[in-house]
């Protein structure tokens, strides 16, 4: 990495890189706007919302380590090698609940650009669905190296503008925030719920970034690297629910938050850095998803198909064109609401529950298994 010696380079690859790249995939449209944040913590309230978070936090922590843990003994790069291993002949029921994953987020990345262009420059919607598209096509195209550096500097950017954000908001209106917090409730009710949902459909992530755990050297390393990733995921959706108490209960049903708060604490120049820094988030949100398919295919082939920078651009474009028209259609709230929740238990139960339940039975521990030939 730039500016790091070759040890703090290697260090950061192993333990540092795949977090990032968990979060790019996670942040999406729905966290980056607020939308998701609102669907899922809000309803709970200020405690029962950080608890939920928590909750999910811990799902995620628990999942990715033992995820990269498995990956790395069986050798699996790509999604369709880890789950022929942990699924067996069921492998195929992932893959189907994976390209309605796939099918969904697009959509939502699509409809969150396209309102991001159309509230910030006053521009028609399918311009920034249309320069979207553009952006994850050329970070694909250069495969892993070309990935990887999109969810480093993106990343840079994005930590940076979140803390400014919970740093204005607190001179803004840290008081309404206070106020907020002293006034709620204990947790209670569906709290649990609502993380358990939420860390269900994103932890998904875990798979989808095994491309950038190469740089593993050990089952350590791969544990290590999931803790620490689900941190690195959730922090900035914590900075921003924290901003979001002040403007209780409106900011509830608000399409996009993150316009709303901004419009109300002024610093118009701060409020398009934020929106550049959505933006960037869906780039790298979309280049993880997109990129997993490329590696899917690629490693499906065994060799026979060869992706250079060209038939990589070509498949994304393949997968992104019929994903992101659905965004002309379907609003983001509703895509939100009534496709995540489903989905999250489907994963679960083809994903989370084998996974824990092969932990439980220590099948880890065994001998490594070798990736089947296709």
């Amino acid at each position: 990495m730039p500016g790091l010696s070759p040890v703090a380079a290697d260090r950061f690859r192993r333990f540092v890189l795949p977090g990032l790249a968990f979060k790019a995939v996670v942040i999406g449209g729905g966290y980056a706007t607020g939308r998701e944040i609102a669907e899922f913590f809000l309803p709970a309230g200020p405690w029962g919302g950080l608890a939920a978070m928590l909750l999910a936090t811990l799902i995620w922590a628990v999942v990715a380590a033992a995820t990269f843990h498995l990956a790395h003994r069986i050798g699996a790069r790509d999604y369709r090698t880890f789950f022929k291993a942990l699924l067996g002949r069921a492998w195929v029921a992932f893959e189907a609940a994976y390209l309605v994953f796939i099918v969904l987020i697009l959509a939502v990345f699509g409809a969150a650009a396209g309102a991001i262009a159309q509230a910030t420059l006053g521009v028609p919607a399918a311009v920034g669905t249309v320069a979207l598209m553009v952006g994850i096509i050329a970070c694909v195209a250069w495969g892993n190296a070309g990935v990887e550096r999109v969810f480093v500097w993106v990343s840079v950017l994005l930590y940076a503008t979140y803390a400014a954000f919970l740093l204005l908001a607190l001179t803004g209106v840290g008081d309404r925030i206070a106020a907020a917090f002293a006034s709620a409730s204990p947790p209670s009710g569906d709290w649990a719920l609502g993380g358990i949902t939420y860390a269900g459909y994103n932890v998904v992530g875990a798979v989808i970034v095994l491309p950038v755990t190469r740089h593993f050297r050990s089952g350590r390393d791969a544990v290590v690297a999931g803790m620490v990733a689900a941190p690195l995921a959730m922090v900035p959706a914590l900075l921003f629910f924290v901003s979001m108490t002040a403007f209780l209960p409106e900011i509830a049903t608000a399409v996009l938050p993150s316009d709303h708060i901004l419009v109300r604490l002024g610093h118009p120049g701060f409020h398009l850095l934020f929106q550049a820094m959505i933006f960037a988030a869906l780039l790298e949100s979309g280049s993880g998803a997109v990129h997993a398919v490329n590696e899917r295919i690629a490693h499906a082939s065994a060799g026979r198909i060869v992706l250079r920078p060209v038939s990589r651009a070509l498949a994304a474009l393949a997968l992104l064109v019929p994903c992101m028209l659905i965004a002309e259609r379907i609003g983001l709230v509703a895509l939100i609401a009534s496709g995540y929740r489903a989905l999250a238990w489907i994963l679960i139960l083809l994903y989370v529950l084998p996974l824990l339940g092969m932990v439980a039975l220590r099948r880890i521990a065994a001998p490594a298994i070798q990736p089947e030939t296709p």
